[in-house]
């Protein structure tokens, strides 16, 4: 018997050993990290989650150019190097995302080959946690659109956006609208009218997008609906007030954690976000960011915009 028990007891240390090892040199890769593409001559922003599943798999979540965070069944990593396939979302080609990276320094550089068969290159750097140490402290609040112009705004693109009567309208799906400015933590204040099927959005620091679109009668959003944010955080309800009627976001954003009050409701309450949203301008998600209007996926029309930066 005490033999026995000898070889379990040895036997069950081996298996011990076999599943902590892994483990350590797996934390090299394990969390999130901010990738630049580069991609027919321009920065692309990306965005990987690597997470330990049981003793030593990995799984994780993609964000690419556009679409949602995309689940990661299993990640590869060994000696270093690391890859993963994953199938298409809005790509119209039949053919997976294939992705590889070596570890350098506190970087990953690689290359990806897209459905459409293109390979790119790119750098993946540890994605800041955001944390910060204490409250904000709030400052005055500040309009962002004057009702009369487009003065402290830019198209990115061929501008369809008009301003008529105190109201920012973009009749057509055309040029996203950002503002000059840039801003860390904020509180914002935006009012929306969104016609029945159509969609928009709202980008705080130009990073993260909390939806707009027609859900009336919606009675289970998802993150991908009216005041989800984008890809992430799905509402606790749907507190729309329908298509083709003026609604009020009420969004606040310190460090990673968000809070959305959708018409006077909170549907978001101190979540916090991960990543960057399909969209995003950049991956850089230490820096301050402009506020985004989303302008190319239908008309939507836009009124009331203030926000209160923290000091």
């Amino acid at each position: 018997m005490k033999k026995i028990l000898f070889v379990l007891s040895a036997w069950a240390g081996v298996l011990t050993m076999a599943h902590a090892a892994p483990a350590d040199s797996l934390e090299k890769i394990i969390g999130r990290w901010d990738i630049t593409l580069q991609q027919d001559g321009r920065e692309v922003p990306s965005w990987l989650e690597v997470q330990l599943s049981g003793f030593n798999t990995l799984v994780g979540r993609f964000v690419g150019g556009g679409g949602s965070a995309r689940p990661i069944s299993k990640v590869n990593f060994s000696d270093g190097k690391v890859s993963f396939a994953i199938p298409p979302q809005w790509e119209r080609e039949n053919r997976d995302l294939s992705v590889e990276g070596s570890l350098a320094g506190d970087s990953i550089v690689g290359t990806m080959v897209m459905p459409n068969g293109k390979e790119y290159s790119w750098v993946g750097r540890r994605a800041p946690t955001l944390r910060r140490q204490t409250a904000p402290v709030w400052g005055v609040p500040v309009a962002l659109f004057n009702g009369r112009d487009l003065k402290g705004w830019h198209a990115l693109g061929t501008n369809q956006w008009v301003t008529e009567g105190g109201v920012l309208r973009s009749p057509h799906s055309g040029a996203n609208l950002v503002t000059d400015g840039k801003f860390k933590d904020f509180k914002l204040h935006i009012e929306f009218r969104c016609p029945k099927g159509s969609n928009s959005g709202v980008y705080l620091r130009g990073r993260y997008e909390v939806q707009i679109e027609d859900d009336e009668g919606d009675l289970h959003p998802t993150f991908d609906h009216l005041s989800g944010v984008y890809g992430f955080l799905s509402p606790s309800e749907n507190a729309s007030k329908g298509s083709g009627v003026w609604q009020a976001y009420d969004i606040t954003l310190v460090g990673r954690m968000v809070t959305v009050v959708l018409n006077g409701r909170t549907v978001i309450c101190n979540q916090e976000i991960p990543g960057i949203t399909g969209g995003a301008l950049d991956s850089r998600e230490g820096e301050p960011g402009p506020i985004y209007l989303q302008g190319d996926h239908g008309p939507i029309e836009y009124r009331n915009i203030r926000i209160t930066p923290a000091k």
